[in-house]
């Protein structure tokens, strides 16, 4: 994965390379002393090599940028060093490029590293200054060390301050996208539940009705022998099983749109765990999926709502199923992670696309033919309701894991 530098790094980059060049470029504008010319051709050519060196390992390295550049403080300082003891040393101008290449260093990596910097930088001036005579007054070169410590702390203290803010204002964006995201979804469970209700008014009566029908019908070819009937009660019961699913879809919206709240009884996990996958089980066999189950006799018991959380650990479930057309594996267990309860599924399937975990409990959001896109929206919000949350992590081609964390403070027995 291709990285890119942040903004500070590039900040910090171009300030740093517009520095050292404009330092290079007014060599051409001071005379360097006769016994220093010699050596100008190969300061230039240690620069060039050095700036080229240092880009070459940051495009290959962007995700140590902070690393690279920290490396290239002490370069740099010696670099400056150079320029003003070929040029007067103390006495020189280019003394001068220390205060900027400081202040960078403070901005970028923080006060404690700006004052290390000008430390170097008055040691380094102060060394100029005793290899180049006539020596300038060391009250002077001190003055300078105080003025490079004061800009180093000044601006490091800003920037450190100005990170924290910048963060915190992050921070707050993040939630403020989070509550839009809760709201909008807030407004979708509010539209299904002007649905649902015209649903239950307009299916689940007329349901019941046909249903009932049904079973009386399947009375009357069972009372009727012959080879057509058994052509008929195949029908009837592929009838029977859509009218199913039918009554199954109607409740899911019906839940999705006024969660009730929970009823909190003192139960055991495990139990309704073994209930659930023994129910799904047969199903699970038809598609050639192994439905597996691991419980933990340590669990304690807890207090919480039977009915929903059956409902969230069965959409769980048929999430899996669903996910495994062809045969596979599901692994149903239950244990204790910390501070909380957790009943986990997992599944050998294909996995979850990026594009689609970025909407993965939107309500209506499915990538299913058949699918409402509710069940696990629903899940989350019984595992919310309770004090808990539904985590996953999935990897393209290795399967999936949705964890169903319920708080065991609160819930516990007693």
């Amino acid at each position: 994965m291709r990285h890119r530098l942040s903004e500070d790094a590039r900040t910090y980059t171009v300030l740093r390379g517009l520095t050292l060049l404009g330092g290079v470029a007014a060599l051409f504008l001071v005379p360097l002393r006769p016994e220093h010319q010699r050596h100008l051709a190969p300061l230039l050519g240690a620069f060039l090599l050095y700036k080229a060196v240092s880009l070459v390992v940051l495009a290959r390295w962007t995700a140590r940028a902070r690393e690279i550049f920290l490396g290239t403080v002490a370069a740099d300082l010696v670099f400056v060093f150079l320029l003003a003891w070929f040029t007067g040393g103390a006495e020189s101008h280019f003394y001068l490029l220390f205060y900027p290449l400081v202040a960078l260093d403070a901005y970028y990596f923080g006060p404690g590293i700006g004052i290390a910097a000008a430390i170097a930088a008055s040691a380094l001036l102060g060394i100029a200054n005793w290899l180049t005579p006539p020596l300038a007054p060391w009250i002077h070169l001190a003055a300078r060390a105080a003025l490079l410590a004061l800009l180093a702390l000044a601006l490091g203290h800003v920037a450190a301050r100005e990170r924290v803010a910048r963060a915190r204002a992050e921070q707050l964006t993040r939630e403020v996208r989070a509550a839009s995201g809760r709201l909008v979804q807030a407004e979708q469970l509010a539209a299904v539940g002007r649905l649902s209700a015209r649903m239950a008014h307009e299916v689940r009566n007329p349901l019941g009705a046909i249903t009932l029908n049904v079973d009386m019908l399947a009375e009357i070819v069972r009372a009727c022998p012959g080879p057509a009937m058994g052509e008929a009660q195949d029908l009837l019961r592929g009838i029977r099983e859509e009218l199913r699913g039918l009554a199954v879809l109607t409740d899911e919206y019906r839940v999705a749109a006024r969660l009730p709240r929970p009823k909190l009884e003192d139960d055991s996990l495990n139990d309704l765990v073994t209930e659930v996958v023994g129910f799904l089980r047969p199903l699970a066999e038809r598609q050639g999926v192994r439905l597996g189950l691991d419980l933990d006799p340590t669990l304690p018991a807890l207090r919480f709502d039977r009915d929903l959380l059956k409902q969230a650990l069965r959409n769980l479930i048929k999430n899996s199923l669903e996910a495994l057309p062809r045969g596979g594996r599901i692994g149903v267990r239950t244990g204790c992670d910390g501070h909380a309860a957790v009943i986990a599924v997992s599944d050998d399937g294909p996995g979850i696309a990026p594009e689609v975990a970025e909407r993965l409990f939107e309500p209506f959001f499915t990538t299913k033919p058949r699918g409402t896109g509710l069940g696990l929206s629903i899940a989350r919000e019984v595992a919310r309701e309770h004090g808990g949350e539904l985590t996953w992590m999935s990897k393209p081609g290795a399967g999936t894991e949705f964890s169903l964390r319920l708080g065991l403070k609160g819930l516990a027995h007693g």
